[in-house]
This record gives C-alpha cells, sequence and structure tokens, in this order.
C-alpha cells in the first residue's frame, strides 16, 4: 500500500526537504567538493614518500576540474557554489602540494613562497573587488597556473614513478618562478588600476 501524501506545500520535493536546492547541491559541486577532499590526501602521501600515489591523486584531481567544468556547462549545473567551491579547490591542492614539496625538500622554499604569495594576493584582490564586477584572470595567470601544474606533476612522477630528467624539473622551476613574479607584478598593477578608480 502506498502512504498518501499531504497536498498543498506543506511538503516540498524530496530535494528541499533535505536542504539541497538551498546549498545548491549538484554532481559538479560534488565532484569539486571530491577534488577539496584530495588536498588532506595529497599532503599525507607526500610526507609518507608515496609519490606515486601522490601523482595519481593529483592526475585524478585535475581530470575532476575539467569534468565538473563540462558537467556544468554541458547541462547547465553552473551556481553561485560551484564558482565559489572551484578556484578554492584548486589553489587549496596546488598550494598545499607546493607547500609539502617545499617542506620535504623537492622544491625550492623561494618558489614555494612566490606560489603563495601570488595566490594570497589573487585571493585578496578578489575580495577586495567582490561585488564590484571582479575582472577576468589574465593570460599569464593561465600561463603561470599551466606550468606551476607542469611542475608539480613532473616532480611528482620523478619521484614517484622513475622519470628521471633533472634538465626538465630545472627548467620548470624556473619557468614557474619567472610566471608568478609576472603575473604576481600584473595582479598588483590591475588591483592598483582598480583602486584609482574605485576611489
Amino acid at each position: 500500500m502506498v502512504p498518501e501524501m499531504p497536498e498543498g506545500p506543506a511538503v516540498p520535493a524530496m530535494s528541499r526537504q533535505w536542504g539541497l536546492s538551498r546549498l545548491d547541491v549538484n554532481l559538479p559541486n560534488v565532484i569539486t567538493l571530491g577534488r577539496l577532499l584530495c588536498v588532506p590526501l595529497a599532503i599525507w602521501l607526500i610526507l609518507g614518500e608515496r609519490y606515486g600515489l601522490a601523482f595519481w591523486v593529483f592526475v585524478a584531481a585535475g581530470v575532476s576540474d575539467a569534468l565538473d567544468g563540462w558537467i556544468a556547462k554541458r547541462w547547465n549545473q553552473r551556481t553561485p557554489l560551484g564558482a565559489l567551491l572551484d578556484p578554492i579547490a584548486d589553489k587549496a591542492l596546488l598550494a598545499a602540494v607546493y607547500i609539502t614539496l617545499g617542506f620535504a625538500g623537492e622544491l625550492p622554499h623561494w618558489l614555494v613562497i612566490l606560489v603563495v604569495l601570488r595566490d594570497l594576493l589573487i585571493v585578496g584582490g578578489y575580495l577586495l573587488s567582490h561585488g564590484v564586477n571582479a575582472p577576468e584572470p589574465l593570460f599569464i595567470s593561465k600561463v603561470n597556473t599551466l606550468v606551476q601544474i607542469a611542475l608539480i606533476g613532473f616532480v611528482l612522477a620523478r619521484l614517484g614513478l622513475g622519470v628521471d630528467e633533472e634538465l626538465v624539473t630545472s627548467f620548470l622551476i624556473a619557468a614557474a618562478g619567472v610566471t608568478t613574479v609576472w603575473s604576481g607584478l600584473s595582479y598588483l598593477v590591475r588591483w592598483a588600476r582598480f583602486l584609482v578608480r574605485w576611489n
């Protein structure tokens, strides 16, 4: 026997009953949350010198980043929560892996400091411009992010999968340093112009 359901607005839909609609919980956002949970896992694996597993976790996180964006666009599932969580998950993972590899002595400390300072600058600028139509990311920032990801992937592959090419690592470290400084200075100029116009 199927129980009768009361009529009217007293009984909301199942998603509302569990508060899902108010939290904007959908598949892309669940995938993004999963990527956020990869942060402590990656840290634990690197500190335990399980670099091969850390490499595959990093790869899986990258695939999930592309996947949640594709699903959100393909099925029109973009939400304010997703727009907030996605960059947080990306930056948290990159910063955490850089800091952990720096702590483990696998990346130079000066580069770790540059990467973290740049991200703090971007986050600070975003908060500053919040609600005032924040501008699109700079092209050099996109290049810098790609170089940072390539460096992490190569270092983890070198340590965990036996890929031995110090020259490539040195080149990527230099490229990451140059593009990080360039990106950071570009954002400083942008935010300075923004403040002048705002005032």
